[in-house]
């Protein structure tokens, strides 16, 4: 299998799938060992909550898998929102410890109700793109994503930075170290650019 998008237990995987399929991508949903060791490319998708998130992970035995498959293999994985953010080191939505595949941490959204801004951060909006990885390719910043999150990504070292995004504050919209990408967003709500970015990541 080309794309394997990780079953986890937390996500919206079908609207991943069917977008994948749209685009003519080979692409199944499973948590099966095999499946992920077999397939070319992973996808760690998620809504929900980071402890929830990494206690699935560690409960379902899929967290040595994938340390396995994407630290010591180096296959290409995409994490998505809350998938994104579990390849922190940690989150101040919880107490447990992310992935640590990149060296960053989960933030909340902390706005004065004078800034008139409400979290969830939900809407479209524009990326500034920090530096040129394969999975940016032929973006610019005019290109919009859908976005629907209470906390956001401070990368510690800036070289993992792929794009930034404002939203009262400038964060961490896209990273890359090595194998490794996350996107605050979501490429399967956000239209043509979310399709370009899903090509992108299959032509790694």
């Amino acid at each position: 299998m080309n794309i394997v998008i990780v079953d986890y237990g937390l996500g919206n995987l079908g609207s991943i799938l069917n977008m994948l399929k749209y685009l003519n991508i080979e692409a199944e949903i499973s948590n099966n060992y095999q499946s992920i060791s077999d397939a070319k490319k992973l996808i760690l998708p998620g809504v929900g909550s980071f402890d929830n998130g990494m206690k699935n992970l560690k409960s379902s035995g899929l967290y040595d898998i994938l340390n396995q498959e994407v630290m010591v293999n180096k296959k290409p994985i995409l994490g998505i929102c809350l998938g994104m953010q579990l390849m922190t080191n940690s989150s101040e939505e919880g107490k447990d410890a992310g992935l640590g595949w990149v060296n960053a941490s989960t933030k909340k959204f902390d706005f004065g109700p004078e800034t008139g801004l409400k979290v969830p951060h939900i809407g479209w909006n524009r990326i500034k793109i920090q530096h040129q990885v394969p999975l940016v390719s032929n973006l610019s910043d005019v290109a919009k994503f859908y976005f629907v999150h209470s906390y956001y990504i401070s990368c510690h070292d800036s070289n993992d930075i792929v794009s930034s995004t404002t939203f009262g504050i400038e964060f961490t919209s896209i990273f890359a170290r090595g194998n490794v990408y996350g996107c605050q967003f979501h490429p399967e709500k956000s239209h043509k650019y979310g399709m370009s970015l899903l090509k992108n990541f299959n032509n790694i």
